[in-house]
């Protein structure tokens, strides 16, 4: 089933088309090897009683999702020797990526420390150059008219797997140990470079740029002389990063504040995917009634509000119920707040350089939950974990300040869709 032309696809409709089909399963293969360097890499550092600290700054193996702008340009630029310009080097970071995730499996963060951050670096940066091609390959097959069910879709495949990914490797490794389970995740890895070969190619393939420096220089200028370009890319900045940072120490907190097992963090983790599940496709059509800066700004004060949740549970101890409670509300709020969030960054993307641009873009999004595993770790000690959610919840406060002030140019980037749509 196809979805005509400039009509506002529904949910349901979206779930018959062949591309959104693939932005779906492409960005599952993108969630999977997430949590890997996050939540899961935390679980098994916590487990294997590594100190705090060391662990918060274990968070800065993701840097790659930070700088992968910088070789953008090159998958801009050349296509792969095999399956086009996007699906080629997909399909080639997916066999990475499988390889990296397997090898994770057999590191020890208690005999070879230093070996096991090597091998997470590396799979941050597979993971990162992989999410570069799905992202351009997205913004490339998707219409603008139909973005925000493209962005549910998107959200709901990558946090899916994310979550998915996290809570059944816990499971495994409660059970059967870290290097099956890491050996599971490196399985599913390879399942999914079937639906990359199954993909179909953008119906209309824009121009490659013709040089390296105009790979490089051709987006930038792009992105920054767009109307209002300075109050967007700062909004790209802040608007997760209160959420970033109530869950960037998650798995420590589970562990070692209310003192969950593993079993039951892996109970939590699950209850993320169903909630978030609800969240994107909630968002994704609440998205298409309210528009852009409702959704934003709704969603935003939502992600905010329920960090509390986890000073709650901080307060009263060891309640499974409250896990589970204070985890469903904060991911589906989460959810929300992607599935709009994504939506805006590829309403900025030109087709052209949707590969460099998105990237840029996601990379600057990438920043907080990069950095505040970091932080966290030097202000939880500092407040104890009560307090720690209050900031938590304040640091959203700045992404929705600039929200309201770009209220106008957000509006006016909905209108131009529509005047897309309808052209």
């Amino acid at each position: 089933m196809a979805i005509v032309a400039g009509a506002k696809p529904t949910l349901l409709e979206a779930l018959t088309d062949k591309r959104m089909v693939a932005v779906l399963f492409m960005s599952f293969a993108s969630g999977l090897p997430f949590n890997l360097t996050g939540f899961t890499l935390q679980a098994w550092l916590a487990s294997e009683h590594v100190d705090i600290r060391t662990i918060g700054f274990f968070s800065l193996v993701g840097i790659p999702y930070i700088w992968k702008f910088m070789w953008a340009p090159l998958l801009d630029r050349y296509s792969a020797p095999i399956l086009g310009r996007r699906r080629g080097w997909i399909l080639i970071f997916q066999a990475c990526l499988a390889v990296s995730i397997g090898a994770m499996g057999f590191c020890s963060p208690t005999a070879n420390l230093a070996g096991l951050a090597m091998v997470a670096v590396l799979v941050a940066f597979f993971s990162a150059t992989q999410d570069i091609v799905i992202d351009a390959y997205r913004v490339d097959t998707i219409p603008p008219h139909e973005r925000a069910v493209a962005a549910a879709a998107a959200a709901f495949g990558y946090r899916t797997a994310a979550m998915l990914a996290g809570a059944a490797l816990v499971a495994i490794a409660a059970h059967l140990g870290w290097r099956v389970a890491f050996l599971f995740v490196a399985g599913l890895m390879v399942a999914t470079m079937i639906s990359t070969l199954r993909a179909p190619e953008p119906s209309a393939v824009s121009r490659p740029p013709q040089t390296l420096l105009q790979a490089v220089w051709l987006p930038l200028k792009n992105l920054v002389t767009q109307k209002g370009a300075a109050g967007f890319l700062l909004l790209v900045l802040l608007y997760k990063a209160g959420d970033a940072f109530a869950l960037s120490l998650y798995s420590t907190f589970m562990l070692r504040g209310p003192g969950f097992t593993l079993d039951e963090l892996s109970a939590g983790k699950l209850t993320m995917t169903a909630a978030t599940i609800v969240g994107v496709t909630l968002g994704g059509w609440l998205y298409l009634k309210w528009g852009m800066f409702r959704s934003l700004l709704i969603f935003g004060v939502a992600q905010a509000l329920t960090n509390l949740l986890y000073m709650w549970l901080a307060l009263a101890g060891h309640q499974f119920w409250l896990l589970i409670f204070a985890t469903a509300l904060d991911t589906m709020a989460g959810g929300m707040g992607q599935a709009a969030f994504v939506a805006f960054l590829m309403s900025l993307c030109s087709a052209s350089f949707s590969a460099t641009q998105y990237a840029l873009l996601s990379a600057m999004a990438s920043l907080p939950r990069i950095v505040t595993g970091a932080i966290a770790g030097i202000v939880e000690p500092a407040v104890g974990w009560p307090k720690f959610f209050i900031i938590t919840c304040l640091t959203a406060v700045p992404g929705l300040i600039v929200l309201s002030v770009l209220k106008r140019p957000l509006e006016s980037v909905a209108e131009r869709e529509v005047g897309t749509a309808r052209g």
